[in-house]
């Protein structure tokens, strides 16, 4: 169950990010960071030829990247995954 419309129109909508060949890398996650900031809300695809290269499945991303980004999963469906984070949370400064 969805618990905001902000949330069920991410889910609805199309991917903000995708994940691909390169993976899981430190300008995917600055980007990740710098979305959530703006939206709280986010919606990524991981592409198959990620998942056929490093051999990991949708739900391992999704919660990797969650921990790298300080976030949480809200739904994992296909190869696409929704992250949430409060505004203010997990900010990445260097």
């Amino acid at each position: 169950m969805v618990k905001d419309r902000k949330t069920a129109r991410v889910i609805h909508g199309r991917p903000h990010l995708r994940i691909g060949k390169s993976g899981v890398h430190n300008g995917l996650i600055e980007e990740i960071n710098r979305r959530l900031e703006e939206s709280e809300v986010i919606k990524v695809r991981v592409l198959k030829s990620y998942l056929t290269s490093s051999g990991n499945d949708v739900k391992y991303v999704a919660s990797e990247v969650a921990k790298l980004v300080k976030a949480e999963v809200v739904t994992v469906r296909g190869h696409v995954f929704v992250l949430r984070r409060k505004a203010g949370k997990g900010r990445h400064r260097k």
